[in-house]
């Protein structure tokens, strides 16, 4: 069990294997292909420029993929942990679904964007919610300045959102948990390297991460059987 007192300030990571429990395939699951395609070579600035089409035809499936899904029991504890802590909870996901909102939780940073959100490839109009039809359109979509809309995902190539935010929270936590998470994607499986020494850090999933000697504990299992019980608010 891991002990919150009141001075604690948490960080919670959450990766693939959260959504997984929720039957959303891991972003590299068979072998890393759709279609024939490997997934880097339909997820990157390069292939937006080669082929949109194709880019928005994978995202499309993505999102009806995700659409079809609900939260598990892990998101639903780490939203009732965040009821408990507020704003000494930060909760940042590599995922890019919207279970942890559906679960009730406010405050996600999706450092990998959001599927169901598009933006302009082109000029700074912020990202704007997006659940038209799970088929990739005919033409790509137009912004106002005549950029073409895109998907609001970190591609291969490209710099997560919000770091900044990001390691200040790293900088102020306490206690890190990685849930879910492989520890081979960067710079999140470098996380629990920059926390070590002065914070807690824990890791839960069915299976050892990359980065295990970090930790200094692991749970091992399905995180919607382990988060329900593990956080005792003192």
């Amino acid at each position: 069990m891991i002990h919150i007192g009141r001075q604690d300030r948490v960080f919670i990571l959450t990766g693939s294997g959260v959504s997984a429990e929720s039957g959303i395939p891991t972003f590299r699951g068979v072998g890393g292909m759709w279609r024939n395609y490997r997934i880097e070579e339909v997820a990157s600035p390069h292939a937006w420029a080669r082929d949109p089409r194709l880019v928005w035809d994978f995202y499309s499936m993505r999102r009806s993929v995700a659409a079809a899904a609900k939260p598990n029991p892990a998101h639903l504890a780490l939203a009732e942990l965040e009821s408990k802590l507020a704003d000494r909870l930060f909760l940042c996901t590599q995922n890019v679904d919207n279970l942890h909102e559906q679960a009730r939780s406010i405050n996600v940073l999706h450092m990998h964007g959001e599927l169901f959100k598009s933006r302009c490839d082109s000029c700074r109009r912020p990202p704007f919610p997006d659940h038209r039809g799970y088929e990739a359109p005919a033409e790509i979509p137009r912004c106002e300045c005549g950029g073409r809309i895109r998907p609001h995902i970190c591609w291969f190539g490209e710099v997560p959102y919000e770091m900044d935010r990001i390691f200040a929270a790293l900088n102020h936590c306490t206690v890190f948990a990685a849930v879910g998470t492989s520890g081979v994607v960067e710079p999140a499986a470098s996380f629990v390297a920059h926390v070590r020494g002065r914070a807690r850090t824990y890791y839960v999933g069915p299976e050892e991460p990359a980065n295990a000697s970090e930790f200094d504990q692991c749970y091992r299992g399905e995180a919607g059987k382990i988060l329900p019980a593990l956080f005792a608010i003192e």
